[in-house]
């Protein structure tokens, strides 16, 4: 059965509705990581300490009501420790596999830029491929396998920069930053009663509202979401202006290309449109190109920031009518 663009809008309205009864006041984060599940891409959450990165992600898992599991990333993890590894069964007499936490559907990579870069790249054949070798032998995984990370910024004690490779099989960044005051407020007045956000999710109030299935069903219906050609062209020179502006170091690759596109047509249809804008594709150049641009070490020491940058490049390029 197929489904239309009107039922992906209702099942993303529930799904907020869902998210929002643990996490308050992050309206913009939910939608970028409901697009991240909505197009099967992965997502980076970043943000200081105590804003509720992994209680989102977890929210999330509930949401989608798949199969979940958690890596909490340390100095001391080993690949194996994500992968798993064969062990020899003395009662067998042959080597058994125990599959590590990448074998679910819904990955929490937490705290990702605390492990050193060799056990972070575990992931990258999981992230791309789906699946996994392990002493020589391949297997699949869910083809809904998603990994959502968290990080803190790198400027904090103990935290390691993801290698670009990596950051690049991230579909977006997120940058998850302090509640308002008013949200702050209700969460303080949710935390004296038996209301606060984890009791919540521990109490089972948030449902699962849309399947495995579901999400199949949505990522072939983004093939009628409309966007014209000369869309599409614009998506191409945002990207390759990042490869020839004079303060970028590493520009964007045709990898950037892809995840401006799919995160463009995944914009319109959460805010209730069958077809794609320039404004869709302004919203999602920040959160695709902005952690994989590597800036010129001169301009980083003059204070200039990527997304500078990134605004300054869609000031240059001229947008379609």
């Amino acid at each position: 059965m197929q489904i239309d663009p009107e039922q992906i809008k209702e099942l993303l309205n529930r799904a907020r509705v869902e998210v929002r009864k643990v996490i308050i006041g992050q309206e913009e984060v939910i939608d970028k990581a409901l697009i991240a599940i909505f197009t099967g891409q992965h997502a980076l959450i970043e943000g200081v300490p105590g804003v509720a990165k992994t209680l989102l992600v977890r929210t999330l898992a509930q949401v989608l009501g798949c199969d979940f599991n958690r890596i909490q990333f340390t100095p001391d993890l080993m690949p194996a420790d994500i992968t798993g590894t064969n062990v020899f069964n003395l009662q067998r007499n042959e080597f058994t596999l125990i599959p590590g936490p990448v074998f679910t559907t819904f990955l929490l990579a937490d705290e990702i830029n605390r492990a050193p870069a060799k056990t972070q790249s575990a992931l990258l054949q999981a992230m791309q491929e789906r699946r996994v070798s392990i002493d020589r032998e391949t297997h699949v995984l869910s083809a809904n396998f998603t990994v959502f990370a968290t990080q803190n910024p790198v400027e904090y004690e103990g935290t390691y920069p993801l290698p670009e490779a990596q950051k690049d099989r991230f579909m977006l960044k997120i940058s998850m930053g302090v509640p308002d005051r008013e949200s702050e407020l209700t969460l303080a007045k949710r935390m004296l009663g038996d209301g606060s956000p984890e009791a919540t999710l521990a109490a089972g109030a948030v449902q699962a509202v849309i399947s495995g299935d579901d999400l199949e069903k949505m990522r072939r219906a983004m093939d009628v979401i409309t966007i014209r050609e000369d869309l599409v062209a614009y998506v191409v020179d945002v990207v390759r202006a990042t490869r020839t502006s004079e303060t970028v170091l590493v520009g964007a690759g045709p990898r950037a290309t892809q995840s401006l596109l799919l995160g463009s047509r995944a914009n319109a249809v959460i805010n209730g449109r069958d077809f794609v804008t320039p404004d869709d594709v302004k919203a999602m150049t920040e959160p695709v190109l902005g952690h994989r641009l590597v800036l010129r070490a001169e301009y980083e020491i003059e204070g200039v920031t990527v997304n500078e940058v990134i605004a300054k490049i869609l000031e240059q390029v001229t947008v379609p009518r």
